[in-house]
């Protein structure tokens, strides 16, 4: 079989043109790591794509809220109906977007959620997984320090983030989707 024949100059920014016409089907996912290698390794592709499409703002960097500021409000049970609470029980509905908590520092784990959900509000994306990992039993005669820190303050985080007023409601994930180390976070409609 032959390999396809590369696209002229001219060919390549035609096409970068039409491509950032495009806007993606329904349900199509993205991750973070997939936005942040998403660069083209052809330098006249990234300038075309850069000119073609402005990429929002990222967002100023927000401390952490401060533990007892002011009653979090219920993410938990808050903004949907029940059909969308059926089909997230089950599993029907798939994530638009990913954003990875696991493995990372509180400090992290904080600036990467604001960041992640920013994007994500930014591009329209209405359901968000995010992963905290599954926070596992701790032997008490071990003296390991505590487990599950990320999973414990992510209600906190989500509730006096400076995203908190976009976010229609909070579930745990579906055991496919990663199930108690993971949440499901339904942000509104623009």
């Amino acid at each position: 079989m032959r390999r396809p024949r590369k696209l002229s100059g001219e060919e390549a920014a035609l096409w970068s043109r039409v491509a950032a016409t495009v806007k993606p089907l329904h349900g199509a996912r993205m991750a973070m790591a997939d936005l942040e290698l998403a660069a083209s390794p052809d330098p006249a592709m990234r300038a075309a794509r850069t000119k073609s499409a402005q990429a929002p703002a990222a967002p100023q960097p927000v401390e952490a809220p401060r533990p007892g500021a002011e009653a979090p409000r219920s993410l938990v049970r808050h903004g949907l109906d029940a059909t969308w609470d059926r089909k997230l029980l089950r599993g029907v509905v798939s994530p638009d977007f990913t954003i990875d908590l696991h493995g990372h520092s509180l400090d992290a784990a904080w600036s990467r959620l604001e960041h992640g959900l920013h994007l994500a509000h930014s591009q329209g994306v209405r359901m968000v997984l995010v992963i905290t990992g599954r926070p596992r039993p701790v032997d008490r005669g071990a003296g390991h320090g505590q487990r599950g820190v990320i999973r414990a303050k992510l209600l906190d985080w989500l509730a006096h983030g400076s995203h908190a007023s976009k976010i229609a409601a909070v579930r745990g994930a579906h055991p496919r989707h990663g199930g108690a180390g993971a949440v499901y976070v339904v942000l509104r409609r623009k």
